[in-house]
């Protein structure tokens, strides 16, 4: 498959001692490396929660009212770019390129969310306000709801031998969970009651590294 062009890696793997996906309970990865995640994330069991793909930061939001955040008017609400609208085609052929199954996507109701998670392309897409963008917050709820319904979504498994997919917002992704993905960036977790909020970070990946992994893994 064409790849997305690759910069310099930068380690962007950010890895867990204990990763329960694929592996007996109680066990853990001595040295894990990419083939043991992909191989997990082929066992499902995991969320992967993306920051929506690369924006045209000419625009800017003007969201005032609840719904304001929906509109694919630029003039009104910050669009992705051209650029963003291909990453976001190249991670799902990343991920169907590794055999990765995907029960759903849930995206915040954000256009440029929605956009990505539908140019992903690898299951159905389903809008929820339990994903929200924090700038927004004060129409649904207010910052400590947001966070915690963020984070009740982080908390619940996926259905046995799949994953779900979340696109969101960056700063959601600092609030609920303390990882900071660039556009396009995802990090991956899985739920664990014994967590401080019922899950943890298993990995965190650029959209260079999906493609490098499709590359690996992709024959696979």
């Amino acid at each position: 498959m064409g790849g997305l062009p690759i910069p310099e890696w930068r380690a962007a793997f950010v890895w867990v001692a204990v990763i329960c996906s694929a592996l007996a309970p109680g066990s853990a990865w001595a040295q894990p490396d990419e083939a043991a995640l992909v191989q997990a994330l082929r066992g499902g069991g995991h969320t992967i929660n993306f920051r929506h793909a690369e924006t045209d930061w000419s625009q800017q939001d003007h969201v005032s009212a609840p719904g304001d955040w929906k509109s694919c008017d630029g003039t009104k609400v910050r669009q992705l770019s051209a650029q963003g609208r291909e990453t976001a085609k190249r991670v799902g052929e990343a991920l169907r390129a590794m055999k990765i199954p995907v029960d759903r996507i849930l995206s915040s109701e954000y256009c440029r969310a929605v956009e990505t998670a539908k140019l992903m392309d690898v299951a159905p897409v389903e809008t929820t306000l339990d994903i929200m963008n924090m700038r927004a917050a004060d129409l649904v709820g207010g910052r400590a709801a947001v966070i915690a319904r963020a984070r009740t979504v982080l908390a619940t498994p996926p259905p046995a031998g799949t994953n779900v997919i979340i696109t969101a917002h960056g700063n959601l992704s600092r609030a609920a969970t303390g990882a900071y993905p660039g556009e396009a960036g995802a990090g991956v977790f899985i739920a664990d009651a014994a967590a401080e909020h019922g899950f943890r970070l298993v990995a965190e990946l650029t959209p260079a590294d999906w493609a490098r992994l499709a590359g690996r893994f992709g024959g696979d």
